[in-house]
This record gives C-alpha cells, sequence and structure tokens, in this order.
C-alpha cells in the first residue's frame, strides 16, 4: 500500500466520460489558466476515500505526487499532506508548511488552492502571527496561484473572527487583472460578512466604487436586494464618471 499502488489504483478509476467533463471546467485549453492540466475523471468524494487508505505516504511520496502532471496525484497528495498537518503536532506542522510553501508551483489550480491552504498556510499562520508578513508578499506574486494562497488561506482565520490581514489583502488586489482573484476575494469578504456584517460593510463603504464587478457581486451576495442595488450603484456612478 505504497506510492506505486496508490497510483495504480488511480489510473483503475479513471473516466474519460468525466475526463472531458473536469477537463473542461478547470480550463485546461490553450491559454486557459489551467492549460496542460491533465485529469484522469476522478470526482472528489473517490479522491478523499482513496487518500484515506494511504495515511503511511510520507513527504518522500506526497512530493512525487505533487510533481505529476495528473491533476488528481497532486489533489491526493494535498490530501495526505492536510491530514499529516491536522494530526501532528508542532514540529509536524511546521514541516508541513514549510513542504507546503516550498512546493507552491505544484498547487496549480483553484481547487488544490480552496481545499488545502486554508487548513496548512491558514491555520499555521494564525498560529505563528510573526509570520504573517508573507502573506503580503505572496499578494505581489506575478503567479496568481500564489496571490490566491495568500487570499484564500484566510479563510482559516476569518471563521475565527480575525480580518486583519484579508482586508489588507483584498484593499491591496483591487487592481488585480484575473477573475479568480476576483472571485476569491470577494468570497473571502462575503465570509467577513457572515461572521460580522459592519466589517464588511465598512470596506464596501470605503471601497466598493474601485472594486471589480466580479468581487463586488461576491461579497455582497448575502445582502438583501436594496442593499446590493446600493453598493453596485456606487460602483456603476464611478464606471459612468470614466466613461
Amino acid at each position: 500500500m505504497g506510492y506505486a499502488s496508490l497510483v495504480t489504483e488511480l489510473e483503475g478509476l479513471k473516466s474519460e466520460s468525466k475526463k472531458k467533463v473536469l477537463s473542461s471546467f478547470f480550463k485546461t485549453g490553450p491559454g486557459q489558466y489551467g492549460e496542460g492540466d491533465v485529469f484522469l475523471g476522478i470526482t472528489v468524494p473517490v479522491l478523499r476515500s482513496v487518500a484515506l487508505r494511504y495515511p503511511m505516504l510520507g513527504f518522500d511520496d506526497i512530493s512525487k505526487l505533487l510533481g505529476s502532471v495528473v491533476h488528481e496525484h497532486r489533489y491526493v497528495g494535498l490530501a495526505l499532506l492536510c491530514t499529516r498537518y491536522t494530526k501532528g503536532d508542532l514540529v509536524v506542522k511546521k514541516e508541513c508548511y514549510d513542504f507546503y510553501v516550498a512546493h507552491f508551483s505544484c498547487v496549480n489550480n483553484w481547487d488544490l488552492v480552496d481545499t488545502s491552504a486554508p487548513v496548512v498556510v491558514g491555520e499555521y499562520l494564525f498560529s505563528h502571527p510573526e509570520l504573517r508578513g508573507a502573506l503580503f508578499e505572496w499578494a505581489g506574486s506575478s503567479r496568481m496561484w500564489t496571490r490566491r494562497v495568500a487570499v484564500v488561506s484566510q479563510y482559516y482565520a476569518i471563521k475565527r473572527g480575525h480580518f486583519n490581514e484579508i482586508l489588507k489583502l483584498c484593499f491591496l488586489l483591487l487592481d488585480d487583472k484575473e477573475d479568480l482573484m476576483h472571485k476569491a476575494c470577494g468570497w473571502m469578504l462575503r465570509e467577513v460578512g457572515k461572521k460580522d456584517a459592519s466589517v464588511l460593510r465598512r470596506f464596501l463603504d470605503e471601497h466598493a466604487v474601485l472594486m471589480p464587478r466580479t468581487m463586488l457581486r461576491y461579497a455582497i451576495e448575502k445582502f438583501d436586494a436594496d442593499e446590493r442595488r446600493k453598493y453596485l450603484g456606487m460602483r456603476g456612478l464611478r464606471m459612468k464618471k470614466l466613461r
């Protein structure tokens, strides 16, 4: 039940029909954000169940999985890393965090980021505030997935009522050119609003006029219709002036 067995098991679970669907969904075509990603066509629940059967795999095997061109290999590798992090002591948690950061280049699609960054990066930086400056270095990266790690990792802190870093990150990324970043920031702002709507409203009162439309729409999704119109109208006035 080692690395070779895991890869063989995943190969036996592949589905050509699901492969086509997933390849399209994760934008693997030329010039798209997932260009070159290779799918076997295995659903997330199945991948998670497979990962549970290989808790013995260590960092060397996880590194092999993350280095694979196959998306599902990387997904399972990150699932194994998250489990190791969650169950580990302080020493193991540091090892997992350092390993994750060293393998940023392998965390290269939005599902890979979103399922792993809050668990490893989010929890570790929440517990080590002296290291949170890394978030702002990552937010300035030319690599979109690194910027997304910085933002989505803060889901862990938001759930615990800590908003300082995510509000600063969303402000810094107001001019980001990538729609996937607009969605990530809007999603995190929406989560802030679920915990404390007054914090979200203060951010919107100051910045809604500058927010990309997708980011704003995601952020105000849980507001009532009148309030949504109010904030969309603020942005709309600015767009009219720019014309």
